[in-house]
Parts: structure tokens; C-alpha cells; sequence
């Protein structure tokens, strides 16, 4: 294992001393997406075992803002920016999986995964050395700004695909749609928040 191990760092060094730039950006790439993934399968997690633990009443409670009725596929439902429709079967009983409950575990499990990534991609995927609290209001921005765009497309087939799929699945679709363009967006964030090597450019 070891050999395997010393002739890939033989062969990476090589690599990293032919190309910089580009080996910087497969290192990011790599560490990134590993990352991102990791966090993903957290928020997964809590998106589909926490509005469980929160029940049928925080389930059934409406919280939605703004509100705009659409019809799209046939399927009635009310659009927000903030906040899901509260799901229902076909005799009308609350379903787990909307409104005031899934908006809470969705905000939960979004923001604990930030708090496990803003370290993990600061220090190893970007090795930044930067102000931590200027680099983390600016992740916090970020994240209030992408969570929103995310709300409000979800907003827009959640509540179809709730129609037509079972909520493990419907999970898994809010997970990996969510997490796909957020990366994409996160990661030109992380390139302007995390300059690497910042303050020793400007001791020197």
C-alpha cells in the first residue's frame, strides 16, 4: 500500500511542478467535491429523519413567503421564496415532509453543514490564511444569498415531485439539486473568500 502511496506522490509532484496552476486547480477541484459531498450525505440526513422528529404539527403549520398560486403539471401549489406547502394525501391528512417542519429541518441541516465545511475548505481545499471572521461573514452572506435562489427554484418542482414520487426519493432530489448548484455557485465564492496565502504576501 505504502509503494502504491510513494509512487502517486512521486508521480502528483511531477505533475505539480510542470503544471502549477493547473495542479492548484485539480487540488482544489478534488478536495472540494469531496467535501461538498460529504456535507450533502449530512444534509440528506437531516432532511429526511428531522421532520419526522418534529411531527405532523410543525408538518401541517404553514409558513410560506411570499405567495403565488401556480398550476404546473397538474399540480396546484403556492410558490415562495421562504418556506414549503404544507403536503397532503389524498384524503387531505398531513403528510411529513412540508411546510413549517421541513422548512426548519431544511434551514438546520443546510447551515450545520456550512459549519462543517467553511473549516474543511478554508484550511485543506484552499489553505487560506486569511481573516477568519471577515472570510466567514462573507461565507455567511454567501450562504443566506444561494440558499434563497435554491428555495426558490426547489419551490418550483418540490411540490410536483412530491406528487409523483416517494419522499425518499423526493429527498434525495432536493438533496443532490440543491447541493449541485450550490457547489457550482460555492465554489467562485471560496476563490474570492479564501485568497491563499494572503497576509504572508503582505508581511513580506
Amino acid at each position: 500500500m505504502s509503494s502504491i502511496k510513494n509512487k502517486w506522490l512521486t508521480i502528483w509532484h511531477g505533475f505539480e511542478e510542470k503544471h502549477p496552476k493547473l495542479s492548484k486547480w485539480v487540488y482544489q477541484i478534488f478536495y472540494f467535491f469531496v467535501f461538498s459531498m460529504g456535507v450533502t450525505v449530512f444534509q440528506y440526513l437531516v432532511f429526511t429523519f428531522m421532520p419526522g422528529i418534529l411531527g405532523k404539527d410543525l408538518a401541517g403549520t404553514e409558513f410560506m413567503w411570499p405567495q403565488k398560486e401556480m398550476h404546473l403539471f397538474g399540480v396546484d401549489f403556492t410558490w415562495s421564496l421562504l418556506g414549503y406547502n404544507v403536503l397532503r394525501d389524498a384524503s387531505g391528512a398531513v403528510l411529513i415532509g412540508g411546510g413549517l417542519g421541513y422548512f426548519i429541518s431544511y434551514e438546520t441541516g443546510s447551515f450545520l453543514a456550512q459549519c462543517i465545511n467553511f473549516p474543511l475548505q478554508r484550511n485543506i481545499t484552499f489553505k487560506s490564511k486569511g481573516n477568519p471572521v471577515y472570510q466567514a461573514m462573507w461565507y455567511f452572506i454567501a450562504w443566506v444569498v444561494i440558499s434563497l435562489i435554491c428555495n426558490g427554484f426547489n419551490n418550483l418542482w418540490m411540490p410536483i415531485a412530491s406528487a409523483y414520487v416517494p419522499p425518499a426519493i423526493y429527498n434525495l432530489l432536493v438533496t443532490f439539486i440543491t447541493g449541485g448548484v450550490s457547489m457550482v455557485i460555492f465554489f467562485f465564492v471560496f476563490k474570492i473568500i479564501f485568497p491563499e496565502g494572503e497576509p504572508e504576501k503582505k508581511e513580506k
